[in-house]
Parts: structure tokens; C-alpha cells; sequence
């Protein structure tokens, strides 16, 4: 007594509205260039008319790709894999893409078995996200389809990777400080052993000697990245420079703890001490008083356009280096007074 199902429609349907044989729908429906422009037209007007949706089983063997790719990352629930992820599962949807996604957790072991888990599925190409900008060894040799690295660039310099331009966004930093005024620029950084504190601090004192300025206190001062680095970061800035009058973080965190600091210390920010954090952590940097001008990574952008150059990949379009991808700065009131 139930109302039957409706039947699929199938590529014979198609043929059979368009008036041409199954061979040629279907050379038309996968785009091939043996089929007369008028004939293409028709076979299109007739998919469209019976809402025709191709198999993807059918096309995958056709094609040879399974429009499939993998997303293996360590840092799912970072804030800065996150964001990159966000970008890449973006793209591949506007390109009509699945995506598989791995954590890894930081093990090796794990992601060797994640990596064989995307082959037995074959995936069209992987994208790796790191949790940190250091260097991550390669697992691109051997492996049957392209390899895209996003945040963490492989050791590997036959690799292609896609990280943030941290020189650059410091020097940017700087920039916006000296253009605002500020002459006694201090710089509090991360950990020493980290590629993005190092890249940072090579930045900033880039920037600071193309300014004609000398870095407050005379030296880089590294720590950890957390507030309460930060306001100890601030009592040995104040101590070497009293006259201090900004200072460029390594992080949003680093930025919110030395804010924190020279508040308790009288000071007023920004119109003593303007400060510029990194990262543009909008949970923090946002809601810190007062809410910090910082530098944003871009990092939706970054997957984004590692996912798009992975599509180039899978053509067989490929090229091998680090891509440095722009930051750009986001001001608030930290750094202008009101």
C-alpha cells in the first residue's frame, strides 16, 4: 500500500532523452572533447532536465581519482589548527571534495597508521598540519599521491609547504609603531627553541634598525608563551628602560599578561606603553583591557590556499619550496589612544 520509491535516474535515461547512444552521454557528461559542441548541449539540457546525478563509484574509476582527500594534523584542537583546517575543508567543499580527518596527537606511530588508513581509502592527496611553525620531517617519499604541508613546512626542501611569514608580520608590527610615535620599542618573545619566536625576534629588529631605533633594554626577551610570562617580561622591561613606551609580544597571551603588569604598575596603555600582541587569539585579544592591536596569521587563508594548491597538485601541476604567507595587522586600542 506505500508509495514506491522513486528509481534513480540513470545514464540511459539521459542518453535516451538526449537521443544518443550511452557511449557518447557519457564521454559528454565526463568532458571529454570527442563530443560535438551541439551534441555536448544536448546531453547537458537532458541531465539537467532529469536531475541526473552522476555514481561516484562510476566516475572514481573512469577518472582514476576518488574525489577524496585527507586532512592529518597534530593540532585538532589548537587554535591554530583549527583555523587552518577550517580553510582547507572549505575549499574542498567548493570543489566538491571529501575530506577524511586524522589526529595524529603529536605521534608518530599514530600517523604512520593514519597514513596508510587514507592510501587503503585512496585518497587524491593529503594536507599535513603541524601545531607549531618548526620544521616537521617529510612523509612525502614514496607515497603515491601529492603531499601538501600547512603551518609546519616539511624538512624537506623538495617538499611544498605553507606557513606564515612571521618576519614579515613583526617587521609590521614595529612599523605601525613607529609610525604612531613610539621610540623605546622593547620586544618579549616565546621560547627560544621555537621558529616562530626566533622568526619574531628577527623581525622586530629588522624593523627597528630600518627605523633608525635600538631595541629597549638591549636585548630579546624570551620566555614561554603565557601571561604569566608576560607581567614578569614587563617588570624586567620597566627595570632595564623606565622610559619604555611599547613593546611588541611574541603572543596574545604574552601581550595580556604585560598589559596586566604595567596597569598595576600606574602605567597607562597605550597612552604610557602602547603594546601589540600576535596571533589575533580573538578570545583573548578581544576581550583583554584594553583589547589589543595584534597580528593575525591569516590562517584560514593559509589552508585555503594549501587546499587549492593540492587541486593543482592532484593535475599534476606541481612545484616544490616554502610559501610564506602574509599577516596582516589588526588595530585596536592598545596602541591608539582615545
Amino acid at each position: 500500500m506505500g508509495s514506491q520509491r522513486r528509481r534513480a535516474t540513470t545514464i540511459t535515461d539521459v542518453a535516451t532523452r538526449a537521443g544518443v547512444s550511452i557511449a557518447t552521454a557519457s564521454k559528454a557528461l565526463n568532458g571529454r572533447s570527442q563530443v560535438r559542441a551541439e551534441t555536448l548541449q544536448r546531453v547537458l539540457r537532458a541531465a539537467e532536465e532529469l536531475s541526473y546525478q552522476p555514481n561516484a563509484l562510476a566516475q572514481s574509476l573512469i577518472s582514476g581519482q576518488t574525489r577524496t582527500v585527507g586532512l592529518l594534523t597534530s593540532d585538532s584542537v589548537g587554535r591554530f589548527g583549527i583555523p587552518v583546517l577550517l580553510g582547507a575543508e572549505g575549499a574542498f567543499g567548493t570543489g566538491e571534495m571529501a575530506v577524511l580527518l586524522c589526529d595524529a596527537r603529536g605521534d608518530a606511530i599514530r600517523e604512520q597508521h593514519y597514513i596508510r588508513t587514507l592510501l587503503a581509502r585512496r585518497v587524491d592527496g593529503i594536507i599535513v598540519v603541524g601545531q607549531s611553525t618548526d620544521p616537521r620531517p617529510s612523509i612525502s617519499r614514496d607515497l603515491p599521491v601529492p603531499v601538501v604541508y600547512a603551518y609546519a613546512p616539511s624538512e624537506d626542501p623538495q617538499d611544498v609547504s605553507f606557513v606564515p611569514d612571521d618576519v614579515e608580520g613583526a617587521r609590521i608590527a614595529v612599523q605601525h609603531l613607529v609610525t604612531a610615535g613610539r621610540q623605546r620599542i622593547a620586544h618579549v618573545a616565546g621560547p627560544p627553541h621555537y621558529r616562530a619566536a626566533q622568526d619574531r625576534a628577527a623581525g622586530t629588529l629588522q624593523a627597528l634598525e630600518e627605523a633608525g631605533r635600538t631595541l629597549s633594554g638591549g636585548q630579546v626577551l624570551f620566555g614561554a608563551w603565557s601571561q604569566r610570562w608576560g607581567r614578569q617580561a614587563a617588570e624586567i622591561a620597566l627595570t632595564a628602560d623606565p622610559g619604555i613606551d611599547a613593546v611588541v609580544c611574541g603572543s596574545d597571551q604574552i601581550a595580556a599578561g604585560f598589559v596586566e603588569a604595567v596597569r598595576e604598575r600606574g602605567r597607562r596603555v597605550p597612552d604610557d606603553i602602547a603594546v601589540v600582541g600576535y596571533d589575533n587569539w580573538e578570545v583573548l585579544s578581544a576581550e583583554t583591557r584594553p583589547p589589543l592591536t595584534t597580528i593575525d596569521m591569516n590562517l584560514e587563508v593559509l589552508g585555503r590556499t594549501a587546499a587549492q594548491y593540492l587541486f593543482a597538485a592532484i593535475g599534476g601541476r606541481a612545484a616544490s619550496g616554502v610559501h610564506r604567507m602574509p599577516c596582516s595587522l589588526v588595530i585596536r586600542d592598545s596602541t591608539v589612544p582615545q
